[in-house]
C-alpha cells in the first residue's frame, strides 16, 4: 500500500480520532469508509432515474403573489369563517 500526505482540517481530524476510538476502528477504518460512502452517493445521485412531481391544475388569479402578508390574510379569514360556522351550529 502507497503512503500519500493528505492535509486535513484539525478539527475535523480530531472528531474522525475521537471516532474511531468510541467505535473501537482505525482512523484509516473510518476514513476509507467516509471517502467510499461519499463516492458511491455521488454515484448513486448521477445513476437515479429523474423524477416528475405532478403539478395541481389550480392557478392564482393573475396578479395575486404568495406574500406572507397575503397568505396571513387568507388564514385569517378562513379562522373567521370557521369561527362564524361554530356560531351557526351551536345556535341550531
Amino acid at each position: 500500500m502507497r503512503r500519500t500526505t493528505v492535509r486535513i482540517d484539525e478539527t475535523l481530524l480530531n472528531e474522525a480520532k475521537a471516532y474511531a476510538a468510541r467505535n473501537g476502528r482505525s482512523l484509516t477504518s473510518v476514513m476509507e469508509d467516509a471517502l467510499r460512502q461519499l463516492l458511491n452517493r455521488s454515484t448513486e445521485a448521477a445513476q437515479r432515474p429523474r423524477v416528475e412531481l405532478p403539478v395541481s391544475g389550480s392557478r392564482l388569479r393573475h396578479g395575486i403573489e404568495l406574500t406572507p402578508e397575503f397568505i396571513k390574510d387568507l388564514l385569517d379569514r378562513e379562522d373567521v369563517e370557521r369561527h362564524l360556522k361554530a356560531v351557526d351550529d351551536a345556535a341550531e
